[in-house]
């Protein structure tokens, strides 16, 4: 019996279901998926997490080609808690070690340029920090969600600028900002997970709008055009114009994506924790 094939839709925009993506060589299996980038080169980065005090290391970048093929892995010894991480337009790489309360650094050729945040340091100015986004003019957002109601803003040399939120369920409140990303414009938007919505802000931290009707958003992303893509746990992902009128929905994963991301070709990579894999969404149109 031939493999069944599924087929959803965004907008106009439709997809095949690809899953679970890629197929890894032996003896390579993934481990605690929580995130996925596409690099530069176009090579997809998977980013995966153990538990550090009980479980032997392990490389949580794990790099594969378009094709799915495997590449290497690399940040051994690096990543304490792997949570998110985010391309700069530059190439940089930017890993969040959620639990060492740090922003990580690193080249396009993954060789490390320095880092955010005091080491083993809470409120230094991070306090188990979620993700990571940097805008078209170079600054670095990011989203400090779980021991902490906050975003913090970098200039491109790393140096802190300002802090806005704080907990609550009002304009620039934050309940768990889980997601962070920047539109072409230089607007920012905050995936203010428990309080179910996206909040939109300037890119010097005023409050601008408030996008609702998700169940617990995870992750925002931006793709190439402008357009914003948006995972909840309903599970589902809603497309959205950069006003944030709702273009399409729909159920590509079964319980949910902790990260996403897109490549040149449109194709959506969707990062499920439970079950550990790689969804891709094949563009069709």
């Amino acid at each position: 019996m031939s493999k069944p094939e599924l087929i959803v839709a965004l907008g106009e925009r439709r997809y095949a279901v690809e899953r679970p993506w890629p197929q890894t060589p032996e003896g390579r299996a993934l481990k605690g998926i929580t995130d996925v980038a596409v690099d530069r080169r176009g090579q997809v980065l998977v980013y995966q997490r153990i538990d550090s005090l009980v479980e032997a290391p392990i490389d949580p970048v794990a790099v594969f080609d378009a094709e799915g093929q495997w590449v290497g892995a690399w940040g051994r010894d690096a990543v304490v808690d792997a949570h998110s991480l985010s391309v700069a337009p530059d190439g940089r790489i930017l890993l969040i070690d959620r639990d060492a309360h740090q922003v990580l650094i690193f080249d396009a050729d993954f060789r490390p340029l320095g880092s955010l945040g005091e080491r083993h340091g809470p409120n230094r100015p991070f306090n188990h920090p979620t993700d990571v986004a940097v805008a078209p003019s170079g600054d670095i957002y990011v989203a400090d969600g779980y021991g902490a109601a906050h975003v913090h803003r970098f200039d491109g040399a790393g140096r802190l600028i300002q802090t806005w939120g704080r907990p609550g369920r009002g304009p620039g409140e934050f309940t768990t900002p889980h997601g962070i990303a920047v539109l072409p414009d230089g607007r920012v938007l905050v995936g203010d997970r428990e309080n179910d919505r996206v909040q939109v802000f300037t890119p010097e931290g005023a409050f601008l709008d408030a996008w609702g009707d998700f169940f617990h958003p995870m992750d925002i992303h931006v793709d190439a055009t402008g357009l914003v893509h948006v995972t909840d746990q309903i599970p589902r992902l809603s497309l959205l114009a950069p006003d944030g009128t709702l273009l399409g929905r729909c159920r590509p994963v079964l319980n949910g994506a902790h990260g996403m991301s897109s490549d040149k070709a449109g194709n959506l990579y969707l990062a499920e924790q439970n079950p550990n894999r790689i969804t891709r969404l094949r563009r069709l149109g």
